[in-house]
């Protein structure tokens, strides 16, 4: 399945009005979830079954998709003791849901397991990234309303 049919899928999904989808075909699992337009998040799921390899001529999805990716020098050594959260999917960054509210977490904040951190844009569909750790914010690597590759950094987080 190429980049432009899981597209169509996605857009189809969205549009037939369906709160879920799963497919599963050859070495590829999708899972499209939507949800209310009162619930602020939509979210899309794609991944690669690890126990199978990939067909020959399908290249990984991150790979169709040119977009800015941040460079390695962007953390020096100095950072390497703190966690970094990186970005699930392809997309757009966001800091905050809407151009009049807060950000959802700046410099120096105190996050803890599953708070919302950003937005990323996939699609026209607005996906939530929650935290799996716990710390304090020390570096947001990305800025708002940019694009972002899949496992680009994007937070700098203080476990401590």
């Amino acid at each position: 399945m190429d980049l432009k049919e899981i597209q169509n899928l996605i857009k189809f999904v969205a549009k037939s009005g369906a709160t879920e989808v799963k497919l599963e075909m050859n070495d590829v699992k999708i899972t499209i979830k939507t949800v209310d337009d009162k619930v602020k998040a939509e979210t899309t799921y794609i991944q690669q079954m690890p126990s199978m390899a990939p067909q020959i001529g399908v290249a990984p999805l991150a790979q169709n998709v040119a977009t800015p990716v941040a460079p390695e020098s962007t953390l020096d050594d100095e950072d390497s003791k703190y966690i970094t959260v990186k970005s699930p999917i392809i997309g757009t960054f966001y800091r905050k849901s809407s151009p009049d509210t807060p950000s959802f977490v700046e410099v120096g904040d105190s996050i803890k397991d599953g708070d919302v951190l950003c937005i990323i844009e996939a699609m026209k569909l607005f996906n939530e990234i929650e935290s799996e750790v716990s710390g304090k914010i020390i570096k947001v690597l990305v800025d708002d309303a940019t694009p972002v590759e899949f496992d680009q950094p994007l937070f700098l987080v203080d476990p401590s």
